[in-house]
């Protein structure tokens, strides 16, 4: 029977709570917090209610413990079962099916994975923090500015967590493929050709390859990524709005890298372009728009040249691979972000929240996700890509007699802007012609007249072969039939920028600037007194045909 702790003590003079009971028999040596007293205190009691030494006990004695501390039991050791003897077991057996999946994928792509694009995400991380060119920056910078060394290593490391891409051959081609294929084909009717299919396949397979691109859509991402899946794999600068969760990771698996287009941080930039010339030197695939954003107007824009000055600054003919740039052009009968774009034209428009582009979510998910084939194709039309004429940069460094490394900063800027003039007329070359953007250029021209649907047929008709006559990249038997551009007049009717009366069509008043967004798509075709008043420069007339038989070293006209 036990008494309390004021009639008893502890032996050694150890404090014991005075609400505890402690036992008459006597103590063990030793401290109390091994065995003994304290040890009842915690709850480690014999099972059958009388102490039992440790030493002299045999193993079979039953010892009861606390619930707390048999789940801290329980817990360690399911920790150390999973990362000594399961994880490893599952990551091994996961990295050889990977493994074998890679395989599998290279050997039906015509530009392979690189392995820049399989090592661990850390270690490009670690490289890129610890570049020499960064860690020069950090050094002029902190020199300049004061700041430690140290806050500016870690702000690089942000910066390079930021960017590398942590890309995964299963998710893109598994998750990332299938999404791009279901929802392109799943909202467009969607064509591709190419202006030159042998000169594409003669393409070096240990090059470079960058697609250049005009930016109609957010759609371009999965459109061109699931037209060019069976070739390359594409790496995609993407801007901030991406940065949020789960499309980062999303983005990130696909092998995209966040691009700050706004960052002005020198520190920023040096990261950024040490990465680029990174994954560009060790033959990762690429695909940038060389306008930097969404065509607002739907005309095409300058280039920017940060992209193509990262690409080419330290660029070495003699030592390095090739680096080929594709032009790709893109159009569309109905771009899904067409009022969005016309209201950021629109100095007196009010921005748009979140609830607004929900509700547009919304309701474009309602009208077409329990429609038919058909029915969405009439309302959403067709989704065109052109892949046009690969340009070299070894032959374009031959052909004008220049190293870009040993340029200095204002000869290497001429340079690139000629490059990027070039490639510009290049994508404006293959821009798809498309019964809605032709629509739209007939109504432009004739913004009173009403047209009767066989007028129109036939002014739609004399537009193509004038077009051709120009140069455009479309030949005689590519005419849309007639019944193509009555549903693509439905579908102007539909969305209310044609208005019928008496089987005439007029355009309607209030929807003028969406038909000019179409209609500029094309308007670089058009005659210069003819076309909108800040596109009308014709690219690859008939003075630079030689393009379209692959010569885009001519000079453009008017570019």
């Amino acid at each position: 029977m036990g008494v309390p702790y004021s009639a008893k003590q502890s032996h050694c003079g150890c404090p014991i709570p005075s609400r505890l009971w402690v036992s008459h028999t006597k103590p063990s040596r030793g401290c109390p917090g091994v065995t003994g007293n304290t040890s009842r205190a915690l709850g480690f009691r014999p099972l059958s209610g009388q102490r039992r030494d440790l030493v002299g006990a045999d193993m079979t004695s039953v010892v009861e413990i606390p619930v707390w501390f048999l789940l801290m039991l329980l817990a360690a050791s399911i920790y150390a079962v999973l990362t000594s003897i399961f994880l490893p077991s599952v990551r091994w057996f996961f990295r050889r099916r990977l493994n074998r999946a890679i395989e599998r994928i290279n050997n039906g792509l015509r530009i392979q994975i690189r392995p820049f694009q399989r090592t661990k995400r850390q270690v490009l991380i670690d490289r890129l923090s610890y570049d020499s060119q960064v860690i020069a920056e950090i050094e002029k910078h902190a020199t300049e500015s004061g700041v430690p060394r140290d806050v500016l290593q870690k702000k690089v490391r942000v910066y390079a967590r930021e960017i590398v891409p942590s890309f995964n051959a299963y998710v893109y081609y598994r998750l990332g493929y299938w999404l791009a294929r279901q929802i392109s084909r799943f909202i467009y009717r969607v064509k591709v050709s190419a202006a030159d299919i042998p000169k594409l396949s003669r393409i070096d397979p240990q090059s470079t390859v960058v697609f250049v691109m005009n930016h109609r859509s957010n759609m371009d991402y999965l459109l061109v990524t699931y037209l060019a899946a069976n070739q390359v794999t594409l790496s995609y600068a993407v801007g901030e709005w991406a940065r949020v969760l789960p499309l980062n990771l999303l983005v990130k698996g696909l092998g995209g890298y966040f691009v700050r287009r706004a960052s002005n941080d020198p520190l920023y930039r040096k990261v950024l372009e040490r990465y680029i010339h990174m994954s560009t030197r060790e033959g990762v695939c690429q695909a940038v728009y060389l306008e930097g954003g969404l065509s607002r107007d739907g005309s095409f824009g300058r280039p920017k040249l940060g992209f193509l000055d990262y690409t080419l600054r330290g660029f070495d003919a003699d030592a390095d691979r090739d680096i080929v740039f594709i032009p790709i052009g893109i159009n569309y009968d109905h771009v899904l972000e067409d009022m969005n774009m016309l209201a950021w034209t629109d100095p007196h428009s009010k921005r748009k929240g979140l609830w607004f582009h929900l509700k547009n979510v919304l309701r474009f998910l309602r009208f077409n996700l329990f429609a038919g084939s058909d029915e969405r194709f009439r309302r959403n039309g067709y989704a065109s890509v052109n892949f046009g004429i690969p340009v070299s940069t070894k032959e374009f460094i031959a052909a004008n007699g220049i190293q870009f490394k040993s340029l200095s900063k204002e000869q290497r800027f001429q340079q690139v802007t000629l490059l990027a003039d070039e490639l510009m007329d290049a994508i404006r070359y293959v821009i798809p012609i498309l019964p809605v953007p032709l629509i739209a250029a007939v109504f432009v021209r004739n913004p009173q007249g009403g047209l009767r649907s066989v007028d129109l047929i036939v002014e739609v008709d004399r537009l193509i072969d004038e077009l051709i006559q120009g140069g455009a990249a479309m030949r005689e038997e590519e005419k849309p039939r007639n019944s193509t551009l009555l549903q693509s007049v439905q579908l102007l009717q539909r969305r209310g920028i044609l208005i019928e009366e008496k089987d005439r069509y007029f355009p309607n008043p209030e929807h003028g600037a969406l038909l000019k967004y179409y209609a500029n798509s094309i308007a670089h075709w058009l005659r210069p007194s003819e076309g909108d008043s800040h596109g009308g420069s014709a690219v690859v007339g008939p003075a630079n045909r030689a393009a379209s038989d692959g010569d885009l070293s001519a000079e453009p006209q008017g570019a």
